[in-house]
C-alpha cells in the first residue's frame, strides 16, 4: 500500500488536540515469545486507523503502524501493564507497554476501535440509538391523535385487532384493475400498483408492497398480491392505499416501490406516470359480505376538487382454503394480449445466472425444466395434519427459533383453468447467534480444560517444560480470543442474521451469512395443500482470515505433511492417534464420576439393606466400570506412558522399548517415532527405572476390584436368601432386628472393596490423563501457530455449518411431526442433509468451497436427541466437545408425545450431510477454461459415495411402503445412477446434478440447502427456479405461465427501502436505473472467447512496440 509520506509527516505535527489518544509508551516487535530488542520509549499519537510513534513529542514520526486486520491482546493480571498488538498478515507482533494499569486499558480500548471494523460498529451503535429515539417520538406523538376513549390505563393506544388465526398473516388481499384510462387512446398501459399503508396512530404513509408489471392492456389483473405477517401492526381503523402508476421507459424502471414520494406526481423523466389512486379501510374490506371492494381510481390533480376517474380497483379478501371462481376464463382470453414485465432485484444483476457469460445457464435450466416435466418427479411435502403447521402447541417452539417473516402472496392458474394460491415466506431464524455462542462457550471450557491437564503434566525435562510453557502460553491468548469473540456477540442486538456486508467483521466470523428459511406454501384445487422448504446460507467460511493460502481443505493437507517432518523437537503422533486421546481424556471426564455417584449408591443400597436396588445399583456401576476400562485398551495409551516418562528429568528403561507383536501396533509404533529414539540432552540424569507392565497392573486392578465387588454382592444376596428360607414363620421384631444387624454388616464388608475399586480407578485416571494430556501437546507443539489458527478457522467454519443444521433439523421435524414414516426413519436410518453449492472454482471462492467441504464434512459428528421441554425456553441445548456435539432439540409436552417411543427414551439421531456444488457464475467460466475444476469435481465425487451410502442403509433398515406411493425404489435407484453418470460426464456447468441431487434428497425426506458466496444473487435465482418447476411439475401450473411465476417470484416487492438501498445486505449502493442485462445476449454468450482474443491483441500489440 502507497501513501503520501509529506501528508503523514504533516499529521503526525498536528496539535495535541487533534489526536484521538497519545502519550508515552514502551513499544518493541515480537517474534512467538521472543523480543527482537528491549522496548523502547516511544511518543505515540493515534488518529483514526494510524498510529505514529516518535521519540519524542516534538520530533519527526519515525514508524507508523496501520491498525488493520489486527487484534489487541490484552493481559488479564492486574499488575500486567502490557498488551500485544497481533496481525493478520503474519508481520511480528508489536509489544506495547503503558505506565500504569488504567492507561494500558485506555490504550487497549482506544486501539480495538481504531480500524474500520470499530468503526462499523460504532455507526451501528448510533443507528440502534436513532431508531429507539424514532420510535420512542412516536408512541408519543401517536397519544395526541387519539380521543381519550382509545387509550387503556397504560397510557397505550386500542384499536380493533383483525387476526384470525394464530401464526397465520393477518391480511392477505388480490389486485385487477379494469377500465384503466390512458392519456392518448391508441397507448397499451403497462402498469403496476404500489401499496402504501396508513396507521392510525401515526397518520404518516408507509409504503409497504408493490404488484408486478402487467404490460399491454387496460385491464390487467395482477398475480402479485398483497399479506401483511401476524406481528404487522394492521387493525380495521388502518388504511390502505393503492397508487397506480402507467411504466413508460421500461427500460430505466426497476419498480421500486419507494422511488417517489406519495403526495407527488412522478416526474416524465423517471419513466413512468401517475394513473390515479385510491383509499379503503381494513375494517371495510373484512367486513364487507362478499369480501370484495369495488374502488374507483380518481386522477387527483390541482384544478380539480372531486379528482378524474380513470377506471376501478378490485381489491379481492384472499383466504388460503379458498378458491376463486369465474375469472381464470379472463385472465385465459387475454393470455395472448396481457405481457407481465417483472424485473429481476437489484442483487440478482451482478452475479446471478443471468450475469455476464452464464446467461447461457439460464437457457439450459429452463430446457432441464422442460424435460423434468416429463418425468414423475415426487417434490411434495403434504400437509397430512393442519394442526401440525398452524396449531397452538407447534407456536411456541417455532417463535423461539424464526423471526421476522417477509411474506409474498401469488396466484397462479393451473392447467384445469383454476386457481392455486401460492404464500411465499422468508424468515429470520435465531439460531444464527445462539448456535455460535453456544459453540464458543463450550471452546472456552474445552480449551480450559486442556490447559489445566497440560499444566498438570507435573515435572518435564528443561526441553519439554519449555515447550510446554510456549504451547499454554499460545492457549492462552486463543482462549482469550474466544472470551473476547463471546463477549462482543453478548452485546448484540438488532436483526438475528449477519448481513453479506459484515461478512468480513472479526466480532462476527462465527456467525453464519444471511441464514434464512425459505418456504412455499401451495394451496391447490384438487391437491392437499404441500410445504416445500428450503435453507438458505452463505458458504460456510473464515471470510475475516481470508483466502490467500487456500482454505481448509488445502491448509489441513499442507499442514499434516509439514508436521511428519517436525525432526527431533516432538513426537509426530497421526491424527487418528491424536483424536483418540482426545476421546480417552472425554470418556474420562464422563465416566469418573458416574462411576462414584453407582458406587456411593451402591453402598447406600447396602445401608438400607435393600436386595432390588443393590442388584440395581450394582448393575449400573458394572456397566459403566466395564466401559471405563475398555476405554484404555488400546497401545495409545501404554505408548504415551512410555513417551512421557521419558520426557521426566531422568530416566532409564528397565525393558527396552520393543513394540508389541502385533503387525498393526508395531506399524503405529514406527509411524510415532517412537519414544525412545527421541534424541535427549546428554545433560539430562538417566538414574530411575521404568517398568512397562506397571501400566498392565494398574489398569488391570480396576477390573479385579470390580469382580471383587461383585462377589461380594454375591455372597450377601445368596446369604440373605438362605436366611430366609430357614427362618420362616418368626418372630417379626427379632426379624426387624435381623434386618438392621444384616443392613450394618452389608456396608461394612462393602465399604472397603468399594474404596479399593475408586482408589484403583484414581491411580488408572492420573495416569491416562497425564499420557493423554503428553499426546496433545506434541499435538499442538509440532505446528505453533498454525495448528492453533487452523484449529480457529475449522471452529468458524464449523459454527456457521452447524447452525444452519440446527434450524434445518427442527423446521423439518415440526413440519413432520404427523409423518409417522419420516419419524420410523429418523430414528432408524438417520437424517440425509443435501448442500446445493454454487460456488466457483476460482480465486477466493475456490478458498470458500474447500472450507465449506471441510465444514459440511465434520457435521457427520453432530448427533441430535428430542427431549421434552421443562421450560419455556425452547431453543436447543448443545453439549460434548469438538468433533463430537450433541443437539438437544426442545418440544413441548404435547408435540413430544407425537414421537415413537425409540426417540422419546433419548437415542440419538444421526445425520447424513452431502454437498454437490456447480459453478454458474462468470468465474467458473474463466476456472473452466484456464484453471482448474478437479476441486469441484472430487467434492461431488465423494460425496456421491456418502449418498449412496445413505441410500443402501435406507434401503435395508426401511421397509419398501414407507414412502409415498409414487416413490418407488426404482426411480430412486434410476436417479442416483443419473447423477453419477452426469458427475463422471465432467460437462461444464452442468446444473443437472442439482436437480437430481435435490430430487433425491426431497424423495428421501431429507432437509435442502442452497448457498453461495452470499446467499443472495445465486441462491434467490437457484430458489425461485426450484419453485416454479415445483409448481408446474406438482400443481400443474399452467405452460404459459411459467416464466411469468418465475419473473413475479425474482422481483422486489418490499417498499420499506430506500431507492439507494441494497434490498438484502443493507449496504449504500449508487443511486442509478438498473436495467435488466448488462450486455446484449450475443456478447455474454461469447464473453470468454472476446476475452481470449483479447488477450491475444495484446500480446501481440506489446511485442510490435518492443520490437
Amino acid at each position: 500500500m502507497r501513501f503520501n509520506a509529506k501528508d503523514l509527516a504533516l499529521l503526525a505535527k498536528r496539535p495535541s488536540g487533534c489526536f484521538d489518544k497519545e502519550g508515552k509508551l514502551k513499544i518493541c516487535r515480537v517474534v512467538g515469545d521472543e523480543k527482537l530488542i528491549e522496548p523502547r520509549e516511544r511518543w505515540c499519537r493515534l488518529k483514526g486507523n494510524l498510529l505514529f510513534l516518535m521519540k519524542n513529542k516534538s520530533s519527526e514520526a519515525s514508524e507508523v503502524v496501520i491498525l488493520e486486520r489486527c487484534w489487541v491482546v490484552e493481559f488479564k493480571s492486574k499488575t500486567d501493564v502490557s498488551i500485544i498488538l497481533k496481525f493478520q498478515s503474519g508481520e511480528p507482533d508489536l509489544y506495547i507497554e503503558a505506565a500504569s494499569k488504567p492507561d494500558c486499558e485506555a490504550w487497549a480500548v482506544a486501539l480495538g476501535e481504531a480500524n474500520s471494523e470499530g468503526l462499523r460498529n460504532k455507526i451501528q451503535q448510533l443507528r440502534r440509538l436513532i431508531m429507539e429515539i424514532k420510535e420512542e417520538r412516536a408512541s408519543e406523538e401517536a397519544r395526541q391523535f387519539l380521543p381519550s376513549s382509545q387509550v387503556d390505563s397504560l397510557g397505550e393506544p386500542q384499536f380493533t385487532s383483525i387476526q384470525r388465526i394464530a401464526n397465520e398473516p393477518k391480511l392477505e388481499f388480490s389486485l385487477a384493475c379494469k377500465g384503466l384510462v390512458a392519456a392518448t387512446r391508441d397507448r397499451k398501459l403497462n402498469t403496476f400498483i404500489q401499496v402504501s399503508v396508513v396507521h392510525p396512530a401515526e397518520h404518516i404513509l408507509t409504503r409497504y408492497s408493490s404488484t408486478e408489471i402487467v404490460e399491454g392492456t387496460r385491464d390487467p389483473l395482477f398475480l402479485t398480491g398483497v399479506t401483511f405477517p401476524p406481528e404487522y401492526p394492521i387493525y380495521e381503523e388502518t388504511k390502505i392505499k393503492l397508487t397506480v402508476y402507467d411504466v413508460k421507459d421500461k427500460s430505466q424502471d426497476t419498480v421500486l416501490t419507494s422511488v417517489l414520494p406519495d403526495h407527488k406526481e412522478p416526474r416524465a423523466d423517471v419513466g413512468r406516470s401517475f394513473l390515479g389512486c385510491a383509499t379503503f379501510r381494513v375494517g371495510d374490506l373484512v367486513k364487507s359480505k362478499e369480501q370484495q371492494l369495488t374502488l374507483t381510481l380518481r386522477f387527483l390533480s390541482r384544478t380539480s376538487d372531486g379528482g378524474k376517474t380513470v377506471g376501478t380497483i378490485e381489491v379481492n379478501l384472499v383466504k388460503m382454503g379458498e378458491f376463486e371462481d369465474g375469472e381464470m376464463d379472463h385472465i385465459t382470453t387475454d393470455a395472448q394480449d396481457q405481457k407481465f414485465l417483472c424485473f429481476l432485484p437489484l442483487k440478482s444483476c451482478s452475479c446471478g445466472f443471468l450475469s455476464a457469460t452464464c446467461a447461457h445457464n439460464t437457457e439450459n435450466l429452463e430446457r432441464m425444466t422442460d424435460r423434468r416435466a416429463k418425468e414423475e418427479c415426487a417434490l411434495v411435502r403434504e400437509c397430512t395434519a393442519p394442526e401440525g403447521l398452524s396449531g397452538k402447541d407447534n407456536l411456541p417452539s417455532l417463535n423461539a427459533v424464526l423471526k421476522n417473516p417477509i411474506c409474498k402472496l401469488y396466484r397462479f392458474p393451473t392447467s384445469d383453468n383454476k386457481w392455486m394460491r401460492i404464500r411465499e415466506q422468508m424468515a429470520e431464524t435465531t439460531l444464527s447467534f445462539h448456535v455460535p455462542k453456544e459453540l464458543i462457550n463450550l471452546h472456552i471450557k474445552e480449551d480450559m480444560r486442556r490447559n489445566q491437564e497440560l499444566k498438570d503434566l507435573g515435572e518435564l525435562a528443561p526441553h519439554w517444560d519449555n515447550m510446554r510453557k510456549s504451547v499454554i502460553a499460545h492457549c492462552d491468548q486463543m482462549l482469550s480470543m474466544y472470551q473476547d469473540t463471546l463477549a462482543e456477540l453478548g452485546k448484540h442486538t438488532g436483526s438475528s442474521f449477519k448481513s453479506s456486508c459484515s461478512k468480513g467483521e472479526k466480532t462476527l466470523e462465527f456467525i453464519p451469512i444471511n441464514l434464512h428459511l425459505q418456504r412455499m406454501h401451495v394451496h391447490s384445487p384438487r391437491l392437499k395443500d404441500a410445504l416445500y422448504d428450503v435453507i438458505t446460507v452463505g458458504a460456510p467460511a473464515a471470510h475475516f482470515q481470508g483466502f490467500k493460502n487456500g482454505g481448509l481443505r488445502k491448509l489441513l493437507s499442507k499442514f499434516e505433511a509439514e508436521r511428519r517432518n517436525t525432526g527431533y523437537q516432538c513426537i509426530y503422533y497421526s491424527p487418528e492417534n491424536t483424536a483418540k486421546a482426545k476421546e480417552v481424556l472425554s470418556n474420562i471426564n464422563h465416566l469418573q464420576p458416574l462411576i462414584s455417584s453407582h458406587a456411593d449408591l451402591l453402598l447406600n443400597s447396602a445401608s438400607q439393606h435393600s436386595p432390588d436396588s443393590l442388584k440395581n445399583s450394582l448393575k449400573m456401576l458394572s456397566e459403566k466400570t466395564e466401559l471405563f476400562v475398555h476405554a484404555f485398551k488400546d497401545q495409545l495409551v501404554r505408548s504415551a506412558l512410555l513417551a512421557l516418562y521419558t520426557a521426566r528429568p531422568g530416566c532409564v528403561l528397565k525393558k527396552p522399548a520393543v513394540p508389541r507383536s502385533s503387525a498393526e501396533e508395531s506399524d503405529d509404533l514406527k509411524h510415532q517415532n517412537h519414544p525412545s529414539q527421541i534424541k535427549r540432552q546428554d545433560s539430562i540424569p538417566h538414574h530411575s527405572e521404568y517398568d512397562e507392565e506397571e501400566w498392565d497392573r494398574v489398569w488391570a486392578n480396576v477390573g479385579k476390584s470390580l469382580n471383587c465387588v461383585i462377589a461380594m454382592v454375591d455372597r450377601l444376596l445368596e446369604k440373605d436368601n438362605s436366611s430366609k428360607t430357614k427362618e420362616g414363620e418368626s418372630d417379626p421384631s427379632a426379624a426387624d432386628c435381623k434386618v438392621l444387624h444384616a443392613g450394618g454388616d452389608w456396608y461394612e464388608q462393602l465399604y472397603p472393596l468399594v474404596i479399593t475399586l475408586k482408589d484403583c480407578m484414581g491411580e488408572v485416571v492420573t495416569r491416562a490423563k497425564q499420557s493423554m494430556a503428553f499426546v496433545l501437546l506434541q499435538e499442538l507443539a509440532c505446528g505453533l501457530p498454525q495448528c492453533l489458527m487452523l484449529t480457529l478457522r475449522r471452529d468458524i467454519v464449523f459454527s456457521q455449518a452447524l447452525a444452519g443444521l440446527v434450524c434445518g433439523f427442527i423446521i423439518k421435524l415440526h413440519t413432520s411431526l404427523h409423518d409417522q414414516g419420516f419419524l420410523q426413519q429418523l430414528h432408524t436410518v438417520g437424517l440425509l442433509v443435501q448442500y446445493e453449492g454454487l460456488l466457483s472454482t476460482y480465486s477466493e471462492e475456490a478458498g470458500m468451497l474447500e472450507d465449506m467441504a471441510v465444514g459440511i464434512s465434520d457435521l457427520q459428528k453432530v448427533m441430535f436427541k428430542v427431549i421434552e421441554a421443562k421450560s419455556e425456553d425452547f431453543l436447543p441445548i448443545i453439549t460434548g466437545r469438538r468433533e463430537h456435539y450433541v443437539i438437544e432439540v426442545q418440544l413441548p409436552a404435547k408435540m413430544f408425545e407425537l414421537l415413537p417411543q425409540e426417540i422419546k427414551e433419548g437415542k440419538l439421531l444421526r445425520m447424513y450431510p452431502v454437498l454437490f456444488n456447480v459453478g454458474i457464475n462468470e468465474q467458473q467460466t474463466l476456472a473452466e477454461r484456464f484453471g482448474d475444476t478437479t476441486l469441484q469435481e472430487n467434492i461431488n465425487q465423494e460425496n456421491l459415495e456418502l449418498l449412496k451410502e445413505y441410500y443402501n442403509l435406507f434401503t435395508e433398515k426401511m421397509p419398501p411402503d414407507c414412502l409415498p406411493h409414487f416413490q418407488e425404489q426404482n426411480d430412486l435407484k434410476g436417479l442416483l445412477e443419473n447423477l453419477h453418470q452426469n458427475i463422471q460426464a465432467k460437462r461444464r456447468k452442468n446444473v443437472e446434478i442439482m436437480w437430481l441431487a435435490a430430487t433425491i434428497c426431497r424423495k428421501l425426506n431429507g432437509v435442502r440447502f442452497t448457498c453461495c458466496k452470499s446467499a443472495k444473487d445465486r441462491t434467490s435465482m437457484s430458489v425461485t427456479l426450484e419453485q416454479c418447476s415445483i409448481l408446474r411439475d406438482e400443481h400443474q401450473l399452467h405452460k404459459d405461465f411459467f416464466i411469468r411465476a418465475l419473473d413475479c417470484m425474482r422481483r422486489q416487492t418490499q417498499g420499506a427501502l430506500n431507492e439507494s438501498d441494497d434490498p438484502e445486505t443493507g449496504c449504500l449502493t449508487d443511486n442509478k436505473p438498473t436495467s435488466r442485462h448488462f450486455y446484449p445476449v450475443a456478447l455474454l454468450l461469447v464473453s470468454s472467447h472476446l476475452l481470449v482474443v483479447w488477450l491475444i491483441l495484446s500480446l501481440a500489440l506489446l511485442l510490435a512496440k518492443y520490437q
